[in-house]
């Protein structure tokens, strides 16, 4: 079996598409090993329960430090002993020292094509939002392998999405999860977990 933990912030809708293909048989051996949220109230927190899946609260405000955050973290993460951890909306910086214990096997989805609207600052509707403003045609979704950077891992996977006219942040977000976030979030899991996905030299090939 493929054991994940996902790492969330919010309301989970990621984490929903994820269960989805579990349940249905989309995803097929792989378990969703613990669900942990650096905020108590993220309903993403209550998905998992509905389906029986382990959750966790691991907030940095409850630690004296960041370093001992990171450490809880950590070892939160190491007690389900991952093969990969999949960052669903956490909108925490993953600290080196997991970074370096998981290289190449913790995966972000971004909403948006990178390296288009994306780094420090850029997440939730503000992407959207910058996306609108910029003019865009197409934009779209991103998977990648997570390093010490923001957003500069290696590229996975990637899919677009167009934009309409009279779109708004929040209809042009909505329409990027449905068409493009929850397709390819749950699809390069399924590629990682059959050992298709391998990086050389900084980029992500798929066999």
């Amino acid at each position: 079996m493929f054991n994940i933990v996902v790492l969330v912030s919010g309301g989970g809708t990621n984490l929903q598409a994820i269960i989805d293909n579990v349940e249905n048989g989309n995803l097929k051996d792989v378990r969703i090993a613990k669900v942990i949220s650096n905020k108590g109230d993220a309903f993403a927190l209550k998905r998992a329960a509905k389906h029986g899946i382990e959750g966790e609260v691991i907030s940095p405000k409850s630690y004296p430090s960041r370093d001992i955050f990171n450490e809880a973290l950590k070892t939160a993460i190491d007690a389900a002993e991952p093969d990969l951890i999949v960052l669903a909306g956490f909108l925490v910086v993953v600290p080196p020292v997991i970074i370096r214990a998981y290289r190449n096997r913790i995966i972000n989805i971004h909403p948006s094509l990178i390296p288009s609207f994306c780094g420090k600052g850029f997440y939730g509707l503000k992407v959207h939002e910058e996306a609108l403003k910029r003019g865009v045609k197409v934009t779209g979704a991103t998977v990648h392998f997570v390093d010490e950077g923001t957003d500069t891992g290696p590229i996975i996977i990637q899919k677009a999405v167009y934009v309409e006219e009279g779109d708004t942040p929040e209809i042009l977000q909505k329409r990027v999860m449905e068409q493009a976030e929850w397709i390819i979030l749950s699809k390069a899991i399924e590629l990682i977990s059959q050992g298709k996905v391998y990086v050389e030299d900084g980029v992500a090939h798929i066999r």
